[in-house]
């Protein structure tokens, strides 16, 4: 059950690792291919590694904000809903929606269960991804950012957290795979 006063787990040390702001870096080029990576889907439970969908279908690369299982980036937690909400949209037009998250498999595990989560959820503890996809860090969690990648695993649209425009919408991202 989501709840906005249980702080349990908070304190965690992955917490204190991003607790330094870092702003988000906008350094990967438009056209060009992304860093590959291998992380646990949990929803799946399977591994993913981003090369295996290249040449193959576009992805969208989703990193969220989600400090435990019980709390949520308030940026974030709509931004999740309306993923999921839509990733049929998505999968309907042949494209993977890949959300990226710092929570541990045990967490994500709760996270995939009360969100009803239909995308795969990755699990990415060590925050390696994150900081591979410069997209920074603030406050005990990475920030938020949105990659657009074709089939060919090129960067077409990235968007990165502001305190102006948190998340990219629905809308904004599927009419990038045009």
């Amino acid at each position: 059950m989501l709840t906005s006063t249980d702080f349990s787990g908070l304190l965690n040390e992955r917490f204190f690792r991003n607790l330094l702001p870092i702003p988000a870096l906008d350094q990967l080029r438009i056209g060009v291919g992304t860093p590959d990576f291998k992380l646990s889907d949990i929803t799946n439970n399977t591994v993913v590694k981003l090369s295996d969908f290249k040449g193959k279908q576009p992805v969208l690369l989703a990193f969220t904000r989600i400090f435990t299982e019980k709390q949520y980036c308030p940026f974030c937690f709509p931004h999740i809903k309306a993923l999921n909400e839509n990733y049929e949209q998505f999968k309907n037009r042949g494209i993977e929606v890949l959300l990226v998250t710092s929570t541990d498999k045990k967490q994500s595990q709760i996270v995939v269960r009360d969100l009803g989560l239909k995308m795969p959820l990755l699990s990415d503890p060590s925050c390696h991804t994150f900081r591979t996809y410069q997209v920074g860090q603030a406050l005990g969690a990475p920030l938020p950012g949105q990659f657009v990648l074709d089939k060919d695993g090129k960067l077409l649209y990235r968007h990165l957290f502001s305190f102006l425009d948190h998340n990219a919408s629905v809308k904004t991202l599927l009419e990038q795979f045009n």
